[in-house]
């Protein structure tokens, strides 16, 4: 065989998976989520605006809250209107948590109600962040990128059809009314298959991560409806779950919804640790190709129960990050651990927690025992180059990754 085309055959499992995944991905960004035209902002035009002056006569101050009008005068710096200074008007409904105060110089993102060419009002919605957004993300992938490479580049590739799955089609799935534990388990197992082919290429060591990570995000999924069930939790506890429910959404069932929250929040976590695991075997037989299943499946054992130790806490970490403030709460007013635990909320976070984590303890073994079976079995023969290539005993060869 032709050398070049002897390189491009041997590389192509491994290139492969970006061209999918660039594929996938530009089919997302064109993806409509059926929700462009939602009625609250039929008639309405969005842009920024800079504050030119406040007047703040009608708020109303009551120890620390705010309540009552905002009044500033705006200029509108996009959209049909641009250049045009006009009044806005900013609600405060005495919460520290939605409500915001502007001040002379700030710049707003400002949503306009017009009529033909009049304007009807101009509602102040919120500080104006999406360029200092931009800038940040940009950041992050020019880090990425420049730190690891080719991997960070496919890496980049990943978080963004993460993002764009979540948002085109995990979310308009749900309002649409599609069973959010059967869609929820379709979209995380596709997103595992995407990411960890990334990783690896379409090879054996892609389907060995992938079956892992797939049995443990499978059993995440089977406690997490067990123990919603029997520890009574209603889906309402998540945050403006609710306020879905009485905008026109009322036939949801949020509790299905939080179940599937419960394995897509773990499955992070769970495809890290795989392939970890993936890697560690995979590397501990290329140096020794006539290794059994039995010892890689136990090396596998190993780098899992190390990795389990940290990865464990960082679900903990990261569910209870968020509730700092409500533990304060419980702690200043001497509400007793008794209580605290009993909770629905907090046996919620506690059920978050315990079933990731079981998931998370889970895929190694899952890992190793697949990893062990599809990775053992490899020789050695002469390649069409004369040099010396590893393959597996089915004759399938072996994907370098450069």
């Amino acid at each position: 065989m032709n050398p070049f085309l002897y390189k491009i055959k041997k590389n192509l499992p491994y290139h492969l998976p970006v061209l999918v995944s660039l594929a996938v991905l530009f089919i997302l960004l064109l993806l409509p989520t059926g929700y462009e035209d939602a009625i609250i902002y039929k008639g309405a035009d969005r842009t920024s605006a800079k504050v030119l002056s406040v007047d703040n006569k009608n708020i109303i101050d009551t120890g620390l809250i705010r309540s009552g009008e905002q009044t500033c005068m705006v200029k509108l710096l996009g959209g049909r209107f641009k250049g045009q200074q006009v009044e806005g008007f900013n609600l405060l409904n005495g919460s520290l948590e939605n409500d915001k105060i502007f001040e002379k110089g700030d710049k707003v993102l400002v949503v306009i109600s017009y009529q033909d060419s009049n304007i009807l009002s101009v509602n102040l919605i919120d500080h104006y962040r999406i360029k200092k957004e931009v800038i940040l993300a940009a950041a992050f992938a020019i880090l990425l990128i420049a730190v690891a490479g080719e991997t960070g580049f496919r890496s980049l590739i990943s978080f963004a059809i993460s993002i764009l799955m979540i948002w085109k089609v995990l979310v308009p799935s749900y309002l649409n009314g599609y069973n959010p534990i059967y869609f929820g388990i379709l979209i995380n197992i596709s997103l595992t298959i995407l990411i960890l082919s990334l990783v690896f290429g379409f090879n054996k060591k892609a389907l060995a991560a992938v079956s892992g990570a797939s049995l443990g995000i499978l059993v995440t999924c089977l406690l997490g409806i067990i123990f919603t069930t029997s520890y009574k939790i209603h889906g309402a506890i998540m945050p403006n779950s609710e306020s879905l429910l009485y905008s026109g959404f009322a036939n949801l069932n949020l509790t299905k919804i939080f179940m599937a929250s419960i394995f897509i929040g773990s499955s992070g976590a769970v495809m890290d640790l795989a392939v970890d695991i993936t890697s560690a075997i995979n590397e501990v037989i290329s140096k020794k190709p006539e290794m059994r299943w039995k010892e890689a499946f136990l090396s596998g054992m190993n780098v899992g129960k190390a990795a389990m130790g940290t990865m464990t806490t960082t679900l903990l970490l990261a569910y209870s990050g968020g509730y700092i403030a409500l533990l304060m709460v419980f702690m200043a007013q001497g509400t007793p651990v008794f209580n605290i635990l009993n909770y629905k909320y907090v046996s919620a976070e506690i059920l978050d927690t315990f079933i990731g984590s079981i998931g998370l303890v889970l895929v190694a073994p899952f890992t190793a025992l697949t990893c062990s079976l599809l990775l053992t079995g490899r020789k050695t023969e002469k390649t069409a180059l004369g040099r010396t290539n590893e393959i597996y005993s089915d004759n399938a060869s072996v994907s370098s990754e450069i």
